[in-house]
């Protein structure tokens, strides 16, 4: 785990108008302006005709009305974000970093956003469905996600 401050302005394009985390799963999300708005990312399969073959919405399905709550004159209070890296994309991610876990051993890749007091952070977390001692995923990870926030100039 690992917390890093992000660039507010350049953050929150790429987050609410660009498509660089489109695909990641979208666990929940709070936002406080006005009122509190709670959104929990997990699919009510029984709405869909045809079942999804996933849990959480993508990123991309919920970050649209995210923009319509957070935009506007005033600034937010504060929000959070949760997303993990798609589940459909953990064998490439262990592949690309030659980690011998397997992909179901694996809970969440996380990122969490939180936007407080005029700062935003990323803060980084695993979680596994079985016991080990290895940080060797961790470590992958919050490698991982320093690149990509460097990459898209997110980074502080």
């Amino acid at each position: 785990m690992i917390v890093l401050d992000l660039n507010a302005k350049i953050s929150m394009a790429h987050l609410l108008l660009k498509s660089a985390f489109h695909n990641f799963s979208f666990i929940e999300g709070e936002v406080t302006t006005f009122n509190k708005y709670h959104i929990d990312g997990r699919l009510h399969k029984e709405f869909f005709d045809e079942e999804p073959d996933r849990e959480y919405s993508c990123w991309k399905e919920v970050q649209e009305y995210f923009f319509s709550v957070i935009r506007g004159k005033r600034t937010p209070l504060s929000f959070k974000i949760i997303l993990s890296l798609a589940r459909d994309d953990f064998p490439s991610f262990l592949s690309s970093c030659n980690l011998s876990f397997r992909p179901e051993d694996i809970q969440g890749l996380y990122l969490n956003l939180r936007y407080s007091e005029n700062q935003l952070r990323c803060i980084t977390g695993t979680s596994m469905n079985t016991f080990t001692m290895d940080k060797s995923l961790e470590q992958e990870w919050d490698r991982y996600v320093q690149k990509l926030l460097t990459e898209l100039s997110m980074a502080a």
